[in-house]
């Protein structure tokens, strides 16, 4: 038996990650703090604004002057790291990243300026968890600033100083306006199911977006990609769209796909959201991706095996009957193999036998 409600529980508990928090990460992190700092021609650092304690900016900006000095800061990129500072953490994640803006608009007159901008708070593995959403925050930066320089520090500290609510808290959000529909939102992700969402506010749609991306697993299995790419539009069904309408204080769901992989872990998510932790409920969402991969990956093995072993084929019956994430591997797979008739024919068969089981439970 490869997968079984045992080893799917030990996922949700954390038995089987590839990158697991350290204990004392599970509690709320602390203070979230930011930095920005001009880079002169000189390579000397400026401080414009930061709402770190006094006593712990020098050893920050130390810090900056020390990673430019060796080259380690590169434009657009950024990095993490654990920086012990004078505030009531001590030991706290930082997120760097050197940035450019222009200084003139005129394309003849160009001039640009350069600036490091740090994130503080958590821990350096719980920013790393973030690093993609922080890089796209800090491209979305100058184009949010009001060049003038009477006005660029009020612009900036008005900016930068909400990066940990924009950037991280996302998916605390979701989870909470979702509730237990969270399944159903893991379920799109999984299945790629176009999610339309109604009666919400910019930033709602935003969150909801944000976070149907961090739970997809396209791109990260291992997938024949010349094969999935030809065929894959021809071969999959159209899906209905998860239309979500946010108009009413409790947001409804129509057209919701549902299986018991994604309810199990939806109490995962909803266990840890009562406690505000970002960090935690990323690294979830983490596992839970990981363990769709592997059980992907599993499946495929067992298809191919199946091709000359007739007890394959009933392994690979029972993986799917056991693992409640059937219909998302199944979809996967038949993408894959369209091109290859031996494989094909074994997820065809596959895919009776469910259609089979599911008939006969509604009977």
């Amino acid at each position: 038996m490869f997968t079984s409600q045992c080893s799917l529980q030990e996922s949700i508990d954390g038995e089987d990650k590839s990158t697991d928090l350290d204990p004392e990460e599970e509690a709320p992190p602390g203070n979230f703090y930011y930095a920005l700092y001009e880079i002169r021609d000189d390579s000397s650092v400026t401080l414009i604004d930061t709402n770190l304690p006094s006593q712990a900016e020098p050893d920050l900006q130390s810090h900056i002057s020390k990673r430019l000095g060796k080259g380690t800061l590169l434009f657009g990129i950024g990095s993490t790291a654990t920086l012990e500072l004078s505030i009531p953490e001590k030991v706290i994640g930082c997120y760097h990243c050197l940035f450019q803006q222009d200084k003139h608009g005129a394309e003849e007159d160009k001039t640009f300026l350069n600036y490091v901008v740090c994130f503080l708070g958590g821990t350096e593995k719980g920013l790393e968890l973030f690093r993609v959403e922080l890089d796209g925050y800090v491209q979305e930066l100058p184009s949010s600033l009001i060049l003038q320089e009477s006005d660029m520090k009020t612009e900036i500290g008005i900016y930068v100083s909400s990066w940990y609510e924009d950037s991280i808290m996302y998916i605390h959000r979701v989870v909470l306006l979702a509730q237990e529909r969270i399944s159903s939102l893991l379920h799109a992700a999984l299945r790629r199911t176009p999610v339309n969402v109604l009666g919400a506010d910019d930033k709602t749609k935003q969150d909801i977006e944000r976070f149907l991306n961090a739970a997809s697993v396209h791109g990260l299995a291992q997938e024949d990609v010349s094969s999935a790419s030809s065929c894959g539009a021809s071969v999959v069904e159209p899906q209905k769209s998860l239309l979500i309408d946010c108009s009413q204080l409790q947001p409804t769901f129509l057209n919701e796909g549902k299986n018991r992989f994604c309810e199990e872990w939806s109490q995962a998510f909803l266990n840890s959201a009562e406690g505000g932790n970002a960090f935690l409920l990323r690294q979830i969402l983490e596992n839970f991706k990981l363990k769709a991969i592997q059980d992907l990956n599993n499946l495929k093995r067992l298809v191919r095996q199946a091709e000359t072993s007739h007890y394959a084929l009933f392994r690979c019956y029972t993986f799917l009957q056991n693992c409640g994430n059937g219909d998302v591997l199944l979809q996967n797979v038949k993408v894959e193999y369209a091109e290859m008739p031996e494989a094909g024919s074994i997820v065809q068969v596959l895919e009776e036998f469910s259609q089979e089981e599911t008939l006969s439970h509604l009977n």
